[in-house]
């Protein structure tokens, strides 16, 4: 692919000029933004949606300067990672490479056209974007922008695609051997569909079921903070907590000082017996342990010790991230080291799991699969490698006869 094969420069200065472009067009953008803002609140669009399709003037300027950042990052195209010698004159690379094609489905979230072309471009990749009907608008702005940048730059505009129907989007799962990666950004059900519907590999999530551990041995006023932050900053987002397990020594205290804090920022709580005892007001099923509410609930559970609180997590938990507030150091390494999450904090908010926030300038979305790569995905989870072999008349014979033996020297990277 032509774009692959670009110089570091030129991939980093077509990202410049769509950043340039994007601000050039930040009136436009916003005011189409803001049709439909207007045409989802006609149709009723539920208010986690409505809150990532909202793009005003801050939220547009904030995600051009993650489309700067990304200008600004090392190239991760052309990286050698192994060099070897393998036998004299038989020389072996592994070198980083693009993907090739990205398909991109996401509801809302205008702001992903930004941060996924971006990456893509800035990696050495072509983009298939596929927006949400409720995003349509703000989506072909924004794609009108980014490709007008690119025509000032060496990218052809024609690396960033706009897909407009279902029938596109439909057809891009069936696109395999030229597409290369799907990456869906939404709800369960969009994510879980995409993937039980192709045979192309899919980068993502499907739930964001985060929790928050209270410890025993706890700074309770820090704990009280970082838990309000972690529901209430975002909590449409995907790292905002969903359940809230306190150890039953510091729940009375923590429930004593946090109620009101909670109470005064709209959350509805929803906790066990030993929680509602404590003044949770709302009762909580078993269907809360395994919510996403993408919301201003909270499912709060009290428990007898780290290994109940870790068995929870286990059980429960979609290996988004998972923090625990705590001020004894052993009890966090514990848990550092029990939780298989894609992130695990120790006395700090979920709000942290972003690539912005990470340093990768922006993120084409969160992974929660074992294999990597693995949490925010900046521009490291869009290359892969390729094992290049120079030799001077070399042929296996001669090494399975014993002729010749392997030296298996590694070489200067």
């Amino acid at each position: 692919m032509a774009l692959g094969r670009l110089e570091d420069q030129q991939r980093r200065d077509a990202v410049a000029a769509m950043a340039a472009a994007l601000e050039a067009a930040a009136d436009r953008i916003v005011a189409a933004n803001q049709a439909d803002l207007e045409a989802a609140a006609a149709d009723g669009l539920p208010a986690a949606l409505v809150a990532r399709l909202k793009l005003d003037a801050s939220k547009l300027a904030a995600a051009i300067d993650g489309v700067r950042q990304v200008a600004q990052l090392p190239d991760p195209v052309g990286v050698r990672q192994l060099h070897r010698e393998l036998d004299a004159g038989l020389v072996l690379e592994r070198l980083s490479v693009p993907l090739g094609v990205l398909g991109v489905i996401f509801e809302a979230r205008p702001d992903a056209v930004m941060q996924i072309a971006s990456l893509a471009i800035r990696s050495g990749n072509g983009a298939l974007l596929k927006g949400g009907r409720e995003a349509s608008r703000s989506c072909a702005a924004i794609l009108e922008a980014l490709r007008a940048g690119l025509a000032s730059s060496a990218v052809a505009p024609q690396a960033l695609e706009l897909l407009t129907s279902r029938e596109e989007s439909l057809g891009l799962l069936k696109l395999d051997g030229l597409v290369d990666l799907i990456i869906p950004r939404g709800s369960n059900e969009l994510v879980r569909f995409i993937q039980d519907n192709t045979r192309i590999p899919v980068l993502g999530h499907a739930d964001g079921i985060c929790h928050l551990y209270v410890d025993r041995e706890v700074d309770l006023a820090q704990a009280v903070r970082i838990a309000v932050d972690a529901k209430t900053h975002y909590p449409a987002a995907c790292n905002a907590i969903e359940t809230l397990l306190l150890h039953r020594e510091a729940a009375p205290a923590f429930l004593a000082a946090a109620l009101p804090t909670f109470a005064a920022a709209g959350v509805e709580l929803r906790g066990d017996a030993a929680s509602q005892a404590l003044g949770v007001s709302g009762a909580a099923a078993d269907a809360d342990w395994r919510a996403e509410y993408s919301d201003l609930v909270l499912a709060v559970r009290v428990v007898e010790s780290l290994d109940q609180a870790l068995e929870h997590i286990g059980c429960y938990g979609s290996r988004h991230t998972d923090a625990i507030c705590t001020t004894n150091a052993s009890t966090a390494e514990t848990f550092l080291r029990s939780v298989d999450s894609a992130g695990v904090y120790v006395n700090c908010s979920t709000r942290f799991a972003d690539g912005f926030r990470y340093g990768f300038g922006a993120e084409v979305g969160i992974s929660t699969q074992t294999l990597p790569p693995r949490g925010p995905v900046g521009l490291e989870g869009l290359v892969t490698y390729r094992y290049l072999l120079r030799g001077d008349g070399h042929i296996a014979a001669d090494y399975g006869s014993g002729a010749r033996r392997f030296s298996h020297r590694d070489l200067p990277l």
